[in-house]
């Protein structure tokens, strides 16, 4: 018993080198610039570098340890040392972050995007400064949007006023002009985060009409005074990211998890769900959650909540926002 034990152990203690071997050789690969051909040097010099430290543990098992020791440190090091940026040559539809300020009830919020989109490279560029007065709120929505699984949807929240303006908060990765997103990438600090706010015709039409997404709407039953909360949650992550750039990564700080860390300042009870990570099921939590004003079945509300066709027959002078919530 004792030897199965030991090799137990010694079995478990190879998984876990072998995983972070292989973690700390794609950090690398992401993280290294030039060719493919230097990054894939670079991760191949790194796991020769370990293999060659274990492999002095037979023969020189106090060599191994501090070999080990040093190329860990190092790269902990290294890792550590990787900051996130705010003065990178940005793509230009998420160049600017949104930043508020508030004077009584009368937040105005500065670089509110409104693009006119033709196509994913041919639309007109427009940054604004709006007011928003926070008596007037009236709605939230939580929209997804689906461009591959049911499982994985963007997650972005509009605030509707009793005027009829609505504005859209968007975390999304801060793309440098030449980078493509990466789920995988994502992992190893290779993006900044951006919060949008946005216009509904601009932020919705994106997704339905230019990228061909399949986005969906769903309105959320809470007091305006949490709405008014939960928007000034916004203003302020946009503020606190204006001034301190942050990492996005896919995990742990993604489009779904930031809205659910907003909404648990306004209720620190809200409990963690696994359909957080996989955002796509999310209106199954906030049904479950008693916050969505429909009843029926998944199936019925996701029917319901579904605007991609009804985003593609808008017509440009009609109130796109209007449009977009018809028969709902």
């Amino acid at each position: 018993m004792i030897h199965i034990a030991q090799w137990l152990a010694l079995g478990l203690l190879a998984l876990v080198a072998l995983i972070l071997s292989a973690w700390s050789a794609m950090a690398l690969w992401y993280q290294a610039g030039g060719s493919s051909a230097g990054h894939l040097a670079l991760a191949a010099a790194w796991l020769v570098a370990l293999a060659f430290a274990a492999s002095l543990g037979p023969r020189h098992p106090k060599l191994c340890l501090a070999a080990t020791f040093a190329l860990v440190v190092g790269f902990c090091a290294w890792w550590w040392s990787i900051e996130p940026r705010g003065d990178r040559e940005w793509a230009t539809d998420v160049e600017h972050i949104v930043t508020a300020r508030r004077e009584g009830r009368i937040v105005t919020l500065e670089n509110v995007r409104d693009f006119v989109w033709s196509s994913r490279d041919d639309y007109v560029a427009q940054w604004k400064m709006e007011e928003y007065d926070l008596a007037e709120l009236a709605s939230v929505d939580v929209i997804l949007s689906y461009w591959g699984i049911d499982a994985i949807a963007h997650t972005l929240v509009s605030f509707g006023f009793s005027n009829g303006r609505h504005v859209v908060f968007s975390v999304e990765i801060r793309r440098e002009w030449n980078e493509e997103f990466s789920s995988l990438a994502g992992f190893f600090k290779s993006y900044e985060l951006a919060l949008i706010a946005a216009t509904e015709r601009d932020i919705l039409f994106l997704r339905t009409n230019v990228r061909g997404e399949d986005v969906y709407l769903y309105p959320v039953a809470i007091p305006q005074e949490a709405m008014q909360t939960l928007f000034m949650e916004y203003a302020k992550a946009g503020n606190d990211l204006a001034r301190q750039p942050a990492f996005y990564d896919t995990l742990t700080a993604n489009c779904t998890t930031v809205v659910f860390d907003l909404a648990r300042m306004i209720e620190p009870g809200l409990p963690t769900d696994w359909r957080i990570l996989l955002s796509g099921y999310l209106p199954g939590y906030l049904r479950d959650q008693g916050v969505l004003p429909w009843n029926g079945s998944i199936s019925e509300l996701r029917q319901r909540a579904a605007i991609s066709r009804k985003s593609e027959s808008a017509l440009p002078d009609e109130d796109y926002s209007r449009a977009v919530r018809a028969g709902q």
